[in-house]
């Protein structure tokens, strides 16, 4: 009853909540980042969802657009802003998705919406983590976030979807409050951002 009904009530009201609650942050966050990144204040890309349906993800912008001479984007630790640091550390980032959750396209916790581009490169196993709604937070996040590998976060994510119940969930919440206060496995040990997926190395 909880992974097909409640878990879905819960997420809605609980986000329509925090996006009240949140509102004062949220707009101070919107000014900063309108001043910090020229009016550039959101960032949408679209990830795959629950069966693999694609949706709109809303984050914070938290790195700006500065290209190379040849046009190209400068790597990431070289485009986030200090305001977009700051705001990335405290997960503030995140926020948006609160309206993820309220359209039914996310849940507050499940396996993160990665790339569309990784689909056709996942294993029999890692594409399990597509048969639940995808979380702002997740098991993955609370055991590493972006200082894990790949190979370790699917296996992660598989194992929240083979073990969903409401009493992991609540756990999960305890443990995000833990690593948004302490900063901790926000990034990877080589760049502010996870490394791309180039493909598994397990079927």
């Amino acid at each position: 009853m909880y992974k097909h009904f409640l878990k879905r009530v819960l997420d809605f009201f609980i986000a329509l909540f925090g996006l009240i609650v949140a509102g004062p942050i949220i707009v101070f966050v919107i000014i900063f980042l309108a001043v910090s990144n020229q009016g550039d204040v959101f960032f949408v890309q679209k990830r795959p969802g629950k069966n693999e349906k694609i949706f709109k993800i809303f984050k914070f912008k938290t790195m700006n657009d500065k290209k190379d001479e040849n046009g190209n984007l400068l790597p990431d630790e070289l485009r986030l802003t200090p305001i977009g640091k700051f705001i990335r550390k405290t997960s503030l980032d995140e926020l948006p998705q609160l309206l993820n959750v309220l359209k039914g396209e996310m849940s507050l916790i499940g396996p993160r919406p990665l790339l569309v581009s990784y689909l056709p490169l996942y294993s029999t196993m890692q594409k399990k983590r597509h048969l639940v709604r995808p979380g702002i937070t997740g098991w993955a996040q609370v055991n590493g976030r972006n200082a894990i590998s790949w190979d370790k976060k699917f296996e992660y994510d598989v194992w929240y979807v083979e073990n969903l119940s409401f009493w992991l969930d609540l756990k999960i919440i305890f443990l995000t409050v833990q690593k948004v206060i302490k900063s901790d496995g926000i990034s990877s040990d080589s760049s502010a951002t996870m490394e791309v997926f180039t493909g598994n190395s397990k079927v």
